[in-house]
C-alpha cells in the first residue's frame, strides 16, 4: 500500500467507515439497482405495446415532462427518441403552466414521468392535456395516482427500493425509468423499420457519423498524388516517385495501367543493406506481388479493419478490373476520427 492509499484509508476510518465498508456499501447499489431493471421485464405487456402503438401513430412530436430528477431522465428519453428519428421534446411542467404549453399540438403524445405519479406540478398539466386531446403515457412507481388515473397508458416503473440507505433518493427508481425510456424507443424504431442507413443520416458529425457514413474514396489521395511506378521502371525512378509522393510507398503497375506490386520504403532500406549494386535493379526485382488492396466503394471503418488486421500503413485502392486509383496511409483515417 502507497503512502497516499494510507492516507486516503485513514481519513475514512476516522471519518467512521472502513474501506471495506464502502466497498461493499457501493457494491449494494449495483445489485440494488440491477434488480430494479431485471423486474421490468415482467412488466413489457400489454400495456407497453399499446404505448408504443401511440408512439408510433403520433403524426405529431413526443412531448416528455417530468419534475427533478424525473425531469433530468426525461431529458435523457427525449434526446433518445430524437437521435432514432421520432421527433421529441422536453417539457417543463412549470415552464408549461407559464407559456410553454403552447408547444402541444392536439396530433402529439406526451408521456409523463413521476414517481409517486401525484406530482403538483404534473397534476396541473393534466386536465389541460385532457383538454388538447393528446394522449397520455404515464411511466409512474404508483399505479394507483392520480397520473395513473388520468393517463391513456400506464407503464409501471416501481422499485423495491431506492439504492440510497434511506430509501428515499431517486437512485433505482430512476434507472429504472430510463431503461423503461430505452425500451421504448428501441421498440419503436424496430416497428418503424429504422436502419443504419437512417441512423448514419442523423448522425454524420463525430466519429459514429464518419463510420456508418464515410467511403474509401472520400479519403484517397488519387490522380497526380497517387505514386505509380512502371514494372520495368529503374530503381531510381522508383526512388523518385516514393520520394515525391507522401505514403512512403508506390504502385507497380503493368503496361496495362494494371497493379502487379507494391514497393516500400521499407523494400528499399533492406535492399541498400544488402546489396552493394543497388542501381542496377529495376522496380520488377524490388516489388512485392500481390499486395493487399481494397476496392474502390468500400466504408472507411472497414478499409482500417483490414489495415489492423494486415498491420500495414498504408493501403491500394483498385477498381474492379485492378487498375489503382488511390491510396491512404493509417493516419488519414486515424486524423479522421474513424477509429
Amino acid at each position: 500500500m502507497t503512502i497516499a492509499d494510507e492516507e486516503m484509508e485513514r481519513k475514512i476510518k476516522t471519518n467512521g467507515f472502513m474501506t471495506e465498508d464502502i466497498i461493499e456499501r457501493a457494491k449494494r447499489v449495483i445489485r440494488v439497482e440491477a434488480q430494479a431493471v431485471s423486474a421490468l421485464e415482467a412488466r413489457i405487456n400489454e400495456n407497453f405495446q399499446r404505448a408504443v402503438a401511440i408512439l408510433n401513430g403520433a403524426k405529431g412530436k413526443i412531448v416528455i415532462t417530468g419534475i427533478g430528477k424525473s425531469g433530468i431522465i426525461g431529458r435523457k428519453i427525449a434526446a433518445t427518441f430524437t437521435s432514432l428519428g421520432k421527433a421529441a421534446y422536453f417539457l417543463h411542467p412549470v415552464e408549461g403552466v407559464h407559456g410553454d404549453l403552447g408547444m402541444v399540438l392536439k396530433e402529439d403524445v406526451v408521456v409523463c414521468i413521476s414517481k409517486s405519479g401525484n406530482t403538483q406540478e404534473l397534476a396541473q398539466l393534466l386536465p389541460i392535456f385532457k383538454r388538447i386531446g393528446v394522449p397520455i403515457i404515464a411511466m409512474t412507481g404508483n399505479v394507483q395516482s392520480e397520473l395513473a388515473e388520468h393517463s391513456d397508458v400506464v407503464l409501471d416503473v416501481s422499485v423495491a427500493e431506492e439504492a440510497c440507505p434511506f430509501d428515499l433518493v431517486p437512485t433505482a427508481s430512476t434507472t429504472a425509468t430510463l431503461a423503461m425510456g430505452d425500451a421504448l424507443a428501441v421498440a419503436l424504431i424496430q416497428l418503424r423499420n429504422f436502419s443504419l442507413e437512417d441512423y448514419a443520416l442523423l448522425h454524420p458529425g463525430g466519429s459514429i457519423g464518419k463510420k456508418l457514413t464515410l467511403r474509401i474514396d472520400d479519403v484517397m489521395f488519387s490522380g497526380e498524388r497517387l505514386a505509380t511506378t512502371q514494372v520495368n521502371a529503374a530503381l531510381k525512378d522508383v526512388v523518385i516517385e516514393i520520394s515525391s509522393k507522401r505514403f512512403g510507398a508506390t504502385c507497380v503497375i503493368n503496361s496495362d495501367g494494371k497493379l502487379v506490386g507494391i514497393i516500400t520504403d521499407g523494400d528499399l532500406r533492406r535492399l541498400l543493406e544488402k546489396r552493394q549494386d543497388f542501381w542496377e535493379f529495376y522496380a520488377r526485382d524490388l516489388m512485392t506481388p500481390n499486395p493487399i488492396v481494397v476496392k474502390t466503394g468500400m466504408m472507411a471503418s472497414d478499409v482500417l479493419n483490414v489495415m489492423k488486421i494486415y498491420a500495414i500503413n498504408q493501403i491500394i485502392v483498385t477498381d474492379y478490373e485492378n487498375h489503382p486509383i488511390g491510396m491512404v496511409h493509417l493516419h488519414d483515417l486515424l486524423k479522421m476520427g474513424i477509429a
